[in-house]
């Protein structure tokens, strides 16, 4: 086994644990400028390291959180409360540092409403770059849209291309990489008009990764559970949700994957658990985990409202949450714990 691939071994060896999956917490500046506009907050330099390190100082939160997404600009950050760098501030609490490296989204020419994502230029430099302050997993965000003529196959062959491109360079440095092609939940479609689209977007994935020789054992997948639209209507059971999911994900990816990180993508959080745990309570070759974002943030942000005063409460917020989400990836989590 060469040196790179021991890196890559430990990493996914100290990601996928039992009981504990994947803090995301790595929005772009517009976008927490926009979850911080809602608690009343200016979105600033200091005031998104302040957040952040609110976030992974929490006491005890490496007990659920194995590894943490950051922004680019998070990486190179010193904490708030101690002035340590947020990544080493990360590895004290054994959350392996991690780094979002996608551009973010664009118009796919000759696919009207569908959007390709940005950010392969230049990327073997960055990633050598991010290695050194701290990054061990890197990720890449593709999404697809339901609509009566989307994803055409034109926008899931280019997207599962980009993203096999991206992991290929990040394995090359020693760097393992999530890749992440979201199904959107916009929409008024059916549970099964989610699960057709996810299955072809997978799909699709997993034959460019293996075209691009990108070692499987060394991978994580983030896909969307498959759900109806949030504008469908449609009340769905966990199980129903599990059953759907893991019809898709046993047709399309591979045993040798270690781990699924599921995102919560505009899921509540107690939706995102109980979804996580109906499946988790089926076998399957793989650890079934989380990737959250708001799902694990979102109670805990609203809690601390930017004020000095709340900080301990926010942590104990979201050392619950992570808690109840961390028992939903063993199959242990009830409604009556919320």
């Amino acid at each position: 086994m060469t040196i790179i691939s021991q890196e890559l071994q430990q990493t996914i060896e100290a990601m996928a644990v039992r009981g504990k999956g994947i803090l995301a917490a790595d929005e772009s500046s517009k976008t927490i400028a926009k979850r911080f506009a809602d608690i009343g907050v200016d979105s600033t330099e200091t005031s998104r390291c302040n957040y952040r390190s609110l976030l992974l100082s929490t006491p005890h939160l490496g007990d659920f959180i194995s590894g943490v997404i950051l922004f680019e600009e998070t990486l190179g950050q010193h904490s708030s409360v101690d002035h340590m760098p947020i990544p080493q501030l990360a590895a004290s609490q054994n959350i392996v540092p991690g780094i979002k490296v996608d551009k973010g989204l664009t118009e796919l020419a000759n696919c009207l409403g569908e959007q390709v994502t940005q950010g392969l230029d230049g990327l073997r430099e960055r990633l050598v770059d991010y290695k050194k302050l701290g990054a061990r997993f890197a990720k890449w965000r593709n999404v697809y849209h339901i609509s009566s003529r989307t994803p055409s196959r034109r926008a899931i062959d280019i997207n599962a291309e980009m993203l096999a491109r991206y992991a290929a360079l990040c394995q090359e440095q020693g760097i393992v990489p999530i890749v992440e092609p979201e199904v959107l939940i916009n929409g008024t479609h059916s549970i099964e008009q989610c699960a057709e689209a996810t299955e072809a977007a997978i799909q699709a994935l997993f034959h460019a990764l293996y075209r691009h020789g990108v070692v499987l054992e060394q991978v994580i997948l983030k896909p969307n559970m498959v759900v109806p639209g949030n504008e469908s209507g449609a009340v769905v059971t966990p199980e129903q949700v599990a059953e759907q999911t893991l019809r898709v994900l046993r047709r399309t990816v591979p045993a040798a994957v270690p781990m699924i990180a599921f995102l919560s993508g505009g899921l509540s959080p107690s939706d995102s658990d109980a979804y996580l745990n109906a499946m988790n309570q089926q076998n399957a070759p793989w650890l079934l985990s989380y990737s959250y974002g708001r799902a694990l943030q979102q109670e805990a942000l609203h809690v601390w409202a930017g004020k000095e005063g709340n900080w301990k409460a926010a942590q104990e917020t979201l050392h619950h949450r992570a808690r109840l989400t961390g028992l939903a990836q063993k199959g242990e989590y009830r409604a009556d714990m919320e």
